[in-house]
């Protein structure tokens, strides 16, 4: 797998990376039983097979956190998506109304962008993240098929052309708020 020299900190890593803070039990998993934030060790298997290095989120050097917009670039949200009353989507007008049709058509548009390029909008998602210079690092995966096809997104080379077409689908996008381990309280 191809290395990347992180920041200035001249640590050599894999552009993805497995994010590990979700395991903490810090603010953000406080609310969860025990076992729901237990390490999935088989992920972490699965990653270091794949050549990938596990990494927190909080770890020195820029890190782009998110790559698949808390959910809406993964490919399996859908207008009959319904989020509870306590969950933070249910709040955001990126993921309810007006605002969330408007995302779901970016969406439809990112897919078939990606599926002309023989990708996923997942792997667009993540090559578009890492084409821009200021991010040396992907945190991705929550599940093994996640992680398969994050990698996937390496073999994906954007065009200069590519970025502005996707910069231009993306213009129409309601902005996401959601939620990271700094802003939850």
């Amino acid at each position: 797998m191809q290395t990347v020299i992180q920041g200035a900190s001249q640590l050599q890593v894999t552009p993805i990376a497995y994010g590990t803070w979700q395991f903490g039990g810090d603010r953000w998993t406080s609310r969860l039983p025990v076992k729901a934030v237990q390490p999935p060790y088989h992920l972490f298997r699965r990653g270091i097979e794949a050549g990938l290095l596990p990494y927190a989120a909080h770890h020195i050097g820029v890190l782009a956190y998110g790559p698949l917009a808390c959910g809406l670039l993964g490919g399996t949200i859908t207008e009959a998506a319904r989020f509870g009353p306590g969950h933070w989507r249910s709040q955001s007008p990126a993921f309810t109304g007006p605002g969330f049709g408007r995302n779901l058509q970016v969406v439809a548009a990112l897919s078939r962008f990606a599926a002309d390029r023989g990708a996923t909008i997942a792997q667009l998602a993540v090559a578009w993240v890492l084409a821009h210079r200021a991010v040396q690092v992907a945190i991705v995966a929550r599940t093994p098929h996640h992680l398969q096809e994050s990698v996937g997104a390496l073999d994906l080379a954007l065009s200069r052309d590519d970025l502005a077409e996707t910069d231009s689908i993306m213009a129409a996008a309601v902005p996401l708020g959601g939620p990271s381990p700094e802003g939850m309280t």
